[in-house]
């Protein structure tokens, strides 16, 4: 069974940088599409930075390219996401999952297939 666990939250001025962590515990985490999530309350869910096994580009939606990266260690079983020049919207809740199926293809843009979450972490950019 897979776990995930966030952190790296924090409160942060405008301009900031956070860099939050994902500790996953199961197997193949190489294997799975991973993800970074954010939600506000009332708001949907956004996907962040989407990332594909096996070298397939990542998405990041505009609101954040060129300011998210998202990063792994395998040797650590590890997801990050460094996010640089912080903005007060990117105030939110954040989430990392896992999606698919391990050494399976799976398309990380394709957010249905995220199955595995962790509880969250906040995140809160003062201007």
């Amino acid at each position: 069974q897979v776990q995930l666990v966030e952190s790296g939250g924090g409160s942060v001025q405008a301009g900031g940088s956070l860099r939050l962590s994902c500790a996953f515990s199961g197997y193949g985490f190489s294997g799975y599409c991973m993800g970074w999530f954010r939600q506000v309350p009332g708001k949907e869910r956004e996907g962040v930075a989407l990332d594909s096994p096996g070298g397939a580009p990542t998405y990041y939606p505009d609101s954040v390219k060129g300011r998210f990266t998202i990063s792994r260690d395998n040797a650590k079983n590890t997801l990050y996401l460094q996010m640089n020049n912080l903005k007060p919207e990117d105030t939110a809740i954040y989430y990392c999952a896992a999606g698919g199926r391990p050494f399976r293809y799976c398309n990380g843009r394709d957010v249905g297939i995220y199955n595995y979450w962790g509880q969250g972490t906040q995140v809160t950019v003062s201007s």
